[in-house]
């Protein structure tokens, strides 16, 4: 059997992450077991669907990585061929007109407090619909769905799901304005694309049975289905904007890189079978299975993305890092040489975890801080900070190494002679320098700073304090 699944998104908003999730799922199954990844756009929604949210999709899609095969496949441009479709069912008696009207199947629904369609319109004559017709009364055209007997699911993660066909009524194939509806377009494409597997969120169960009774009726062959656990948030609830970035431009304008995102969507629901958490692409590929996915819903955890996305910053070239920062902000450290903005990357991307945090803790490598608040010079700065400065500043001027183990040295001096704990020291000074009381290695940024760029600082400081 060839191999071949597909994602298919609709074009009503940007990529969510949860889809970000099933295609990464598809795309992985698929290279695994060297089949096809092809992509559906569902843009049958005419209202709600833009091109605008298909060449997002798609760029996302490339960014990421999960280059698709083949052509894409759009449902706006089949619809032809879901008429025939429906057509050749009628023409078998496996599928039918309905005439009942809104409000007639609302009446019933409340007579018998229930919403399955009770086949009013299942067996009526020729007659009855010819004369229907002619009048030119709006129809739906449902399924002749079987009555008794059970409609059965061998799902890859989900295991066998079995549903009595008196629960499924005769539901609606084509609607009265002549749209096909989401079940039939689905099987159809799926059965045209020959796809092999439909792996997606467990929210389509309830429509799986449906589906297959559609693939009996037109004995086609029915695919294997995988239906994967849905992506909830820390309070348990379906994954949603009020848990904050769940659509995938909100992350990539963060600066979080491809391979991180989908090395931390993976591991939401699979379990590689290793304590291995850190995984490239052909790592991911080579373990990934399909039976390996949990039943449990996965709960998405910004922490555990973030140490991820750490992790790779950390173990990343620094001229890749450079690359991806200049994608996001095309002016960064223009001012300076590659080699120095080389050397600020290797200070900070340990204590980043993502570009765009990278950037932001870059600032004082390429200006000086101009705007030291008062409010936090009051956690750290003390009766004897002053002085020390200024001691410290007159030792710097002095040093003729400016190095980093030089102005170690001069520090611990400092500290032994004057009885100063190592805090007194570093605290003020690193908020002279940086504007900030965290940060890397005081000695690595002084050292890349330059002597005449540190003094001027310490300066500054001095002066602002005198005056505030």
């Amino acid at each position: 059997m060839n191999l071949r699944v597909r994602f298919a998104p609709s074009p009503t908003g940007q990529l969510h992450i949860g889809g970000v999730r099933t295609a990464l799922f598809n795309f992985l199954f698929a290279r695994n077991n060297n089949g096809k990844f092809l992509v559906r756009i569902e843009d049958t929604d005419r209202e709600r669907s833009k091109q605008e949210y298909t060449d997002q999709i798609c760029d996302s899609l490339e960014w990421l990585g999960l280059n698709w095969d083949d052509e894409l496949v759009f449902q706006s441009m089949r619809t032809e061929r879901y008429q025939d479709v429906v057509a050749n069912l009628l023409k078998q008696g496996k599928a039918y007109r309905c005439f009942a009207s809104r409000d007639e199947l609302e009446i019933i629904r409340k007579e018998t407090g229930s919403y399955q369609y009770p086949g009013i319109w299942r067996d009526r004559s020729a007659g009855e619909i010819k004369t229907e017709l002619s009048k030119g009364t709006p129809y739906t055209i449902r399924l002749r769905s079987p009555q008794v007997g059970t409609t059965k699911l061998d799902d890859i993660i989900y295991g066998n799901i079995h549903v009595a066909n008196s629960e499924l009524d005769d539901f609606i194939l084509i609607r009265s304005d002549g749209s096909p509806v989401y079940n039939l377009v689905v099987a159809v494409d799926d059965h045209d694309m020959n796809i092999s597997h439909v792996i997606r969120g467990e929210d389509h169960v309830s429509n799986t049975p449906k589906q297959i009774l559609i693939y009996q009726a037109l004995n086609w062959d029915i695919p294997n289905f995988a239906h994967l656990p849905m992506i909830l948030g820390s309070d348990g609830k379906r994954l949603s904007k009020r848990h904050g970035a769940t659509g995938l431009q909100s992350y990539r304008d963060k600066g979080y890189q491809p391979i991180a995102l989908l090395n931390y969507l993976a591991l939401l629901g699979w379990n590689p079978g290793t304590e291995q958490e850190i995984m490239h692409s052909v790592e991911l590929i080579s373990k990934f299975r399909l039976d390996q996915v949990h039943k449990k819903s996965a709960i998405f955890d910004q922490k555990k993305l973030d140490w991820i996305s750490g992790q790779y910053l950390a173990r990343q070239k620094n001229q890749d890092i450079l690359s991806g920062i200049r994608n996001i902000q095309p002016h960064w450290g223009q001012s300076r040489n590659g080699d120095y903005c080389s050397s600020v990357i290797e200070l900070l991307k340990c204590r980043s975890r993502s570009l765009m945090e990278l950037i932001e803790q870059s600032e004082y490598f390429f200006n000086d801080p101009d705007n030291y608040n008062p409010e936090n010079v009051k956690t750290f700065w003390e009766d004897d900070a002053g002085t020390i400065l200024e001691t410290l500043l007159e030792k710097l001027n002095k040093l003729s190494d400016w190095e980093s183990s030089a102005i170690e040295i001069e520090f611990k001096n400092l500290m032994n002679k004057n009885h100063f704990a190592l805090g007194q020291i570093m605290k003020p000074v690193r908020f002279a320098i940086c504007g900030t009381v965290n940060g890397p290695s005081l000695y690595s940024v002084m050292a890349l700073l330059g002597r005449d760029s540190c003094i001027y600082r310490i300066d500054s400081a001095l002066n602002f304090l005198e005056n505030n």
